[in-house]
């Protein structure tokens, strides 16, 4: 069974057992868990059509286990103009939420 579902901006598909990194929100103490509302699509992944929403499906939800906090990759940013000697390096950084996807329900 598989699902797409939207978080930030980002259409994620994701079948049971996966992990992935999304981007960090804040949370309460304690949480362990966290739902995803906005499922697009949910699919068997048997052959069958899937069941595609307009624009999201009702009722159904992506539940996934918090792993942690970590970094991604560092991306260099890079400025320059010929023959004026201007030359600029940034560099950044983003914090992502790992999760661990435990249960699709459509």
């Amino acid at each position: 069974m598989y699902a797409i579902f939207e978080d930030s901006g980002t259409q994620i598909l994701v079948r049971k057992d996966d992990e992935i990194e999304i981007d960090i929100r804040p949370l309460t103490d304690g949480q362990t868990t966290i739902t995803f509302e906005k499922v697009l699509a949910v699919g068997a992944g048997d052959g069958t059509p899937a069941k595609i929403g307009l624009p999201y499906l009702k009722g159904a939800t992506v539940t996934a286990d918090i792993l942690g906090q970590e970094t991604g990759p560092k991306l260099r940013i890079g400025k320059y103009s010929r023959r004026k000697g201007y030359r600029r390096t940034l560099g950044h950084r983003q914090d992502m939420l790992m999760v661990k996807v435990t249960s699709i329900t459509a």
